[in-house]
C-alpha cells in the first residue's frame, strides 16, 4: 500500500460517473478496445464519520425485503462506501474502466449488529488483480471500524470482460459438467423489468448495465441484468430471523438475472447454504454459505 488518502467530504456521484464515461470512451479508442496499464493503485482511500441518511436506509429496506428498521441490514455498508469504490475506480492508474464492470462474488462479515445512528469510519483499497478467462478480476476491499475497531468488511470480486482474457479454464473436448437440478423453492421473487433501476436509485450504482438495455447488449448481455448486491441483499432478507449476530456470508454470481425474471430462493434449514435459481430452467444465479464466527 502506497500511501492512505483520507477525504474531507464523499465524493460527488455524478462527478466519477463524468470520469467513468471519459474511463469507457479510452477504453473503445484504445488498441484492440482495450485499456491500458497493468497494476493497481496502491492507495487506501478513507471517509471519517460517515452518516446514515434514515430515508435512504428506508428506501433500501423497501427495495430489498427489509422491515423498515434502525438497524443497517448487512450489505449496507458497502452502499454507504460505494463512492469511495467508485472514486478509486475512475482514478487515475487502476487498470479497466468502472463502467460495465461484473460483481463476480462478494464476502462480508459482520462482527456486530450496527445501528444508524453511529456515524462510520470506512475505508477502502483494491487487491489482487489476476487474470480471469473472460478478462481480468480485482478484489476491492472495504472496512467499516466504530471507535477504531472493525466491525465490517467485505471483499467484492469484480470481472472487466475483455477479448484477450486467460482463455478457458477447461480444454475444448471436455464438456461442461451438467448443473445440478435446482432445489425446491422456499420463496418465489417476481423481479421486474425496473429492479435494476430502482436499486440504483437507494444505492447510488448506476452502472448501466443494470439499467440501459443497450449499454447492457454492448457488454454482451441480452437484457440488463439485476445488480449482484440485490440479490445478496434480497437473500439475506430472506434469511434475517436465522442469521446469527456476527458470521462471514460469501456468495458466487454464477449467472445474472436478466430482467425481468422470475426466479426462486432456496436455503438449508439451518439457512448455512442458500442458492437462487431460475425458476423455469433450474439455471443458478447465485450460490451462498453463512459461516458463524467464533
Amino acid at each position: 500500500m502506497d500511501g492512505v488518502v483520507e477525504l474531507p467530504a464523499a465524493p460527488r456521484l455524478p462527478v466519477l460517473y463524468g470520469r467513468a464515461v471519459v474511463g469507457l470512451v479510452r477504453r473503445f479508442r484504445a488498441p484492440g478496445g482495450e485499456p491500458p496499464g497493468g497494476q493497481l493503485p496502491g492507495t487506501e482511500l478513507v471517509l471519517r464519520q460517515v452518516p446514515v441518511d434514515r430515508d435512504r436506509l428506508a428506501g433500501y429496506a423497501r427495495v430489498c425485503g427489509y422491515p423498515v428498521s434502525d438497524l443497517l441490514p448487512p450489505a449496507y455498508p458497502q452502499v454507504l462506501a460505494f463512492p469511495l469504490a467508485l472514486h478509486l475506480m475512475t482514478g487515475p492508474g487502476f487498470p479497466f474502466p468502472a463502467a460495465g464492470v461484473v460483481h463476480l462474488a462478494n464476502r462480508i462479515t459482520v462482527h456486530r449488529p450496527l445501528a444508524a445512528g453511529q456515524p462510520l469510519d470506512l475505508a477502502v483499497h483494491a487487491e489482487a488483480l489476476r487474470p480471469h478467462p473472460r478478462g481480468r478480476q480485482v478484489d476491492l476491499v472495504t472496512v467499516a471500524t466504530a471507535a477504531g475497531t472493525e466491525v465490517w468488511r467485505s471483499v467484492a470480486t469484480y470481472l472487466h470482460r475483455s477479448r484477450s482474457g486467460s482463455g478457458g479454464t477447461r480444454p475444448d473436448s471436455e464438456p461442461a459438467p451438467a448443473p445440478a437440478p435446482a432445489p425446491p423453492a422456499a420463496a418465489v421473487w417476481r423481479v421486474g423489468a425496473d429492479a435494476g433501476r430502482a436499486y440504483a436509485a437507494v444505492s447510488g450504482d448506476w452502472n448501466p448495465i443494470h439499467s440501459s438495455t443497450l449499454a447492457a447488449r454492448a457488454f454482451g448481455f441480452r437484457r440488463r441484468i439485476a445488480h449482484g448486491m440485490w440479490t445478496k441483499a434480497r437473500c439475506l432478507a430472506q434469511l434475517a430471523p436465522r442469521l446469527p449476530p456476527s458470521y462471514t456470508v460469501d456468495v458466487e454470481f454464477r449467472a445474472p438475472i436478466l430482467l425481468p425474471a422470475t426466479v426462486g430462493f432456496s436455503a438449508d434449514r439451518s439457512g448455512a447454504s442458500f442458492a437462487v435459481h431460475d425458476l423455469r430452467s433450474g439455471k443458478p444465479h447465485l450460490s451462498g454459505v453463512v459461516s458463524p464466527l467464533q
